[in-house]
């Protein structure tokens, strides 16, 4: 665990931003100065290859007090340099922040304002967003309107990567795949107060974006596994099972269909009866029974990785909150 607290670390994953980082930590440190906390700057490169590497050196050389600078051995996505800085922070609020300079430095005051009336994760609303409309802003609302109805998090935008968090929600959390944008799903999910606030977004003026209307997939996968998380993360066998039976039951259905054209149909149509051979219905049945039986397997296997997961990590299945009791209770506990 890192040691040497500090009251706010600000988390940078960067990648080929050799123009930017040099003026977006001449932002960050005329911004953090005046707010009058113990600050960290945490840039993590995630492979750059354009000579953002020696500029993050040049620039931690120069203020050695603020800036800690990782460098990952390749190129593993946002997610994962993201996940690098949230192990390396000490700080007890973390904002994440994007390399681009398209985030202002500006809103971090507002955003720690925010967070102090009570909230545990304060997440950004790029409410007037500089970028473009067909290719980013269109697919980035419906992806947020189906990951708000689908998780019941009634956030407006899940992709801004400028969010406010306490220390204490974060422990623990381990990020894959695009998962970062989830947070504060995970979060709420953990009983964690979130809110969002408007947070201002300008436009690239260096560098090329990274993001491309293929990485909308990618969310929609990571979407469907959270969804998974929530419902069937302890009960696996309530999904597989209840596939896994749906299926048998349809395989009795096509059998019972197979021997009614085989033996009933001819004498109450007056058409010619069927042999199994003439429809698909044999090959229907079997498909449908024995993908039952595979599903059903496949929801105990879950089941037994699942349990397994628990016991071995001495995790429990519930969330304690708090627990008030007298002195006489607190003796025998």
């Amino acid at each position: 665990m890192p040691t040497g607290k500090c009251d706010l670390s600000i988390l940078i994953p960067v990648f080929n931003e050799v123009e930017n980082v040099g003026p977006l930590h001449q932002e960050l440190d005329t911004t953090l100065k005046g707010i009058g906390l113990v600050y960290e700057i945490i840039f993590v490169d995630d492979g750059s290859s354009d000579g953002t590497i020696k500029k993050l050196e040049a620039i931690q050389d120069c203020d050695p007090d603020h800036v800690r600078v990782a460098f990952l051995r390749r190129n593993c996505g946002q997610t994962a340099a993201l996940s690098a800085a949230l192990d390396l922070a000490r700080g007890d609020v973390l904002i994440p922040m994007d390399g681009d300079r398209q985030n202002d430095p500006a809103d971090i005051p507002k955003l720690l304002t925010k967070l102090n009336e009570g909230f545990d994760v304060v997440s950004g609303w790029r409410r007037q967003r500089q970028d473009k409309f067909l290719t980013r802003r269109i697919p980035s609302l419906i992806a947020n309107r189906i990951v708000a109805r689908l998780s019941g998090v009634e956030l407006h935008d899940f992709g801004c990567t400028m969010k406010a968090y306490r220390r204490k929600v974060l422990e623990g959390v381990r990020l894959y795949g695009e998962m970062h944008r989830f947070i504060p799903v995970f979060a709420t999910w953990q009983g964690a107060k979130v809110t969002e606030m408007e947070v201002h977004h300008r436009a690239r003026t260096a560098g090329k974006t990274k993001y491309g209307l293929g990485r909308t997939f990618n969310v929609v996968l990571d979407l469907i596994l959270i969804r998974f998380f929530q419902r069937y993360a302890q009960r696996p066998i309530h999904l597989f099972g209840r596939i896994g039976l749906w299926s048998i039951a349809l395989s009795i259905f096509t059998f019972a269909v197979m021997i009614y054209f085989k033996f009933l149909h001819a004498p109450l149509t007056g058409n010619e009866k069927k042999d199994f051979v003439q429809t698909p219905l044999p090959s229907l049945t079997a498909m449908f029974f024995l993908a039952g039986i595979l599903s059903i397997m496949m929801g105990v296997l879950a089941e037994m990785i699942m349990r397994t997961y628990y016991e071995s990590q001495h995790k429990t299945t519930y969330l304690l909150g708090e627990v008030r009791q007298s002195e006489e209770g607190r003796n025998s506990s």
